[in-house]
């Protein structure tokens, strides 16, 4: 073999081809296509809207001002002033980090309200076509299964394919607060599946915060369906780079700093969900202690001290999980970076047995689901380590926040 051959900038070619062949190889054998999104006209309206108007002939903070900012606004008012607020701007309100939970969830029911009677009215509309109207049909079903009573809409986008996340449990009184992230093909449609629940965001946080409770009984907790960013659409050029993400880190990041209380929280990144939350690392705030990644392509980390976070990181991948076989390394934007479950990685890499491939992590009787609730309730010496060494609970020690990674 000649110099040349052997050569970094052929071998860096090499990978950056192989790395686009087994993209191209994976979206031709069970990912699905790209599909397009719609302009969030609606909130965009709500919000521009709200940034024009006033209240006792007082402007409005900015939409997007910082949480605290927001949080002070909305606890100088009246409980009218607020409930007029979120009826007159449902969209804004309901998407707002700084508002009240609970006021989230009125507007939220206020917008959701809205968007159904559009779509019913689309749904006989003979201007559209049989396939505009059966999507309006399809919209009408989501909306009106969000709508359910009990059931707590933190955020609500019906632009696009849609955007919506959902909280189990009392959030405003929670000890213990989880964030699940999914990973592509997440969206208003795939929100909630009747066909293995457990692998769409709504089934994951269900099933992670009944795993907790039965973990903890005396602890309060809540878990967050966090599927409010716009997720890649199946594998094409959005998964193997990081554009989805970085806008995914940065509304993550707002949510996070948004969120009640100072309770901790943890994060539970799925797949893609482990990029956003790799790239939302160095910003996220203190009271985030763990990050816990599963079947992940990488967190655009080379280790994890490249991440810059104080949270303790956590990995765990199923012997079956198809992500081994993609090219942990990241070249010209493609690719995702280092593997977590590798040594070199040094996340404290946690036992997945039972998880069954790509999308049953969070499975009840799964290794991998006692390990989530363990971590989200702050239970770190129940978690089961992948190595008979337990070298993943080093220096933890029950409920400590001593020690992270």
């Amino acid at each position: 073999m000649t110099s040349f051959d052997t050569s970094p900038h052929l071998n860096a070619w090499r990978a950056l081809l192989a790395l686009a062949v087994v993209f191209v190889m994976l979206a031709t054998t069970g990912w699905t296509a790209m599909r397009g999104h719609r302009g969030t006209t609606a909130l965009q309206a709500s919000l521009s809207a709200w940034d024009h108007g006033r209240l006792h002939k007082h402007r409005l903070p900015a939409p997007d001002a910082a949480p605290a900012l927001l949080s002070r606004f909305f606890a100088s008012l009246t409980a009218q002033d607020r409930s007029r607020l979120a009826h007159r701007y449902p969209l804004a309100v309901g998407n707002m980090n700084g508002a009240p939970v609970k006021l989230r969830y009125q507007a939220n029911r206020i917008a959701l309200r809205q968007a159904r009677k559009v779509e019913l009215r689309r749904m006989h509309d003979s201007r559209l076509t049989p396939a505009g109207q059966q999507d309006a049909g399809r919209r009408v079903n989501r909306y009106t299964a969000l709508m359910a009573k009990g059931r707590q809409i933190l955020a609500f986008d019906p632009g696009g394919t849609g955007r919506v996340a959902e909280v189990f449990g009392d959030l405003r009184r929670a000890e213990r607060i989880s964030v699940v992230v999914p990973g592509v093909d997440t969206d208003l449609f795939t929100f909630r599946r009747t066909h293995r629940p457990y692998s769409a965001p709504h089934g994951m946080a269900k099933s992670l915060y009944a795993a907790e409770r039965t973990a903890a009984p005396g602890t309060r907790t809540a878990v967050i369906a966090w599927a409010d960013y716009t997720a890649p659409s199946g594998l094409g050029v959005d998964a193997a780079t990081a554009m989805r993400a970085e806008e995914g880190a940065v509304r993550l990041n707002r949510l996070l700093r948004g969120l009640p209380g100072t309770s901790p929280v943890s994060l539970f990144c799925h797949s893609y969900g482990s990029v956003v939350c790799g790239v939302a690392a160095r910003g996220l705030p203190d009271r985030v202690s763990d990050v816990a990644v599963a079947a992940s392509p990488g967190m655009r980390a080379a280790k994890v001290s490249h991440l810059r976070t104080s949270a303790r990181v956590w990995a765990m991948r199923d012997a079956t999980d198809w992500i081994q076989d993609v090219p942990y390394l990241e070249l010209g934007g493609l690719g995702h970076g280092a593997d977590p479950v590798s040594p070199a990685f040094g996340a404290r890499v946690l036992s997945a047995r039972s998880a069954k491939g790509h999308a049953g992590y969070f499975e009840p009787g799964t290794d991998s689901l006692t390990n989530f609730a363990g971590i989200g309730v702050g239970a770190y010496d129940s978690v089961r380590c992948a190595h008979d060494d337990d070298r993943c609970r080093a220096d933890l020690s029950g409920t400590t926040t001593a020690g992270r990674a």
